[in-house]
């Protein structure tokens, strides 16, 4: 695919910023300032967009930026041809950003439950975070949402998608991740610019997170063969989603079984708090089983309700998406359209139909 001219990138942060501003015509208040916001940050961001061919067309480029640099835009390729996801133009451009992390993310629930705090966005529908650009804004709303009694969690995001509607770019702090992490990182952008069901995050996320994570796998063994270090590392990060994402459903059947009880508020905080004690002790006992633990911080932050939500949206039921893969032999080119399929025939509850279709999937050979 032919490299992007700058007129076109021009062109393309125009079209981005001309809708986000008038998004925030619409809109009233401090609602509109945020849209504007967003919308001269992310056209900062479109504007200085450069191809990834000509920082490879540099010889003195890091060998190790080369590397990452060079993944990204196979992934890209096997992405499209293997997968079949959407790439469009995306990632085949990049842009340097002087920030870790580029948006920081307000999550909440409340203080006696596992259902998110929701935030309404156009198009998204009802989401369950919100980002900031500025961490201070993003704290300043965690502390009013903890004002109103709600569990907050303030946390970075180093990916964001525009579902399809511009040409993302490579965010540069992207390159700090290693070649299996940037990979399903890649993918899993990738899955959300390919289909998106507005209003459920928690199947979004929950989807591309798997899709990823085993997209990532396929990339390698492919690439760099079926035994290659980079191809092991991968599959480890994918058992290790499945592995977290049991042990939350465990926990969660922990919590809930105390939220539905109807208790008073001082027997609910004493049980709630023996409940996160047992929940971290359960996770220290996992932990060294999992692969790319800087994902799963479950011992370096006080546990709630929000942390534990946030890792919900993104590791629901993934047995389900891999019960999939396996009635489709392993094709995840065929699993993906299948995901797609269902959700857009259940929109209201897309995990149960999948659920209800993977049943009939053959069980997991032992050892696995």
């Amino acid at each position: 695919m032919g490299r992007p001219a700058r007129a076109h990138l021009q062109a393309a942060y125009r079209v981005r910023v001309t809708a986000l501003i008038l998004s925030s015509i619409l809109l009233s208040g401090c609602y509109a300032g945020y849209i504007a916001r967003a919308a001269y940050e992310e056209g900062r961001i479109l504007w200085n967009r450069k191809p990834i061919d000509d920082a490879l067309a540099h010889r003195d480029l890091p060998p190790d930026i080369r590397a990452k640099l060079e993944t990204v835009l196979a992934v890209r390729k096997f992405a499209a041809e293997n997968l079949g996801l959407d790439v469009g133009g995306a990632y085949e451009s990049y842009a340097n950003v002087d920030k870790s992390a580029v948006i920081h993310v307000v999550m909440a629930a409340p203080h006696d439950s596992l259902k998110p705090y929701t935030w309404w966005f156009p198009i998204v529908g009802r989401v369950p975070y919100r980002g900031y650009f500025d961490e201070s804004d993003a704290t300043a709303e965690a502390a009013a949402l903890e004002a109103d009694g709600l569990d907050t969690l303030v946390r970075p995001a180093v990916a964001s998608s525009s579902l399809g509607f511009f040409d993302d770019p490579l965010l540069t702090n992207l390159l700090k991740l290693d070649r299996v992490e940037l990979a399903g990182v890649l993918i899993h952008e990738l899955f959300h610019r390919t289909y998106y069901l507005a209003g459920d995050a928690m199947f979004d996320e929950s989807a591309a997170n798997y899709v990823g994570s085993a997209g990532a796998v396929a990339f390698f063994a492919a690439t760099d063969g079926e035994s290659a270090p980079s191809t092991n590392a991968a599959r480890c990060i994918l058992e290790s989603d499945m592995k977290f994402a049991r042990f939350l459903l465990q926990e969660q059947a922990r919590l809930l079984d105390i939220y539905m009880a109807d208790l008073p508020k001082e027997q609910l905080d004493k049980r709630r708090e023996a409940a996160f004690t047992a929940i971290k002790a359960n996770y220290a006992a996992l932990e060294p089983s999992l692969s790319g633990l800087e994902r799963f911080d479950l011992d370096k932050q006080p546990l709630n309700n929000a942390v534990l939500v946030n890792y919900m949206i993104y590791f629901h039921q993934l047995d389900n998406f891999a019960a999939l893969d396996r009635m489709n032999h392993g094709d995840l080119q065929a699993t993906i359209a299948q995901i797609i399929s269902i959700a857009k025939a259940h929109p209201d509850d897309p995990f149960y139909a999948i659920w209800e279709t993977s049943r009939a999937a053959p069980a997991i050979s032992a050892g696995r």
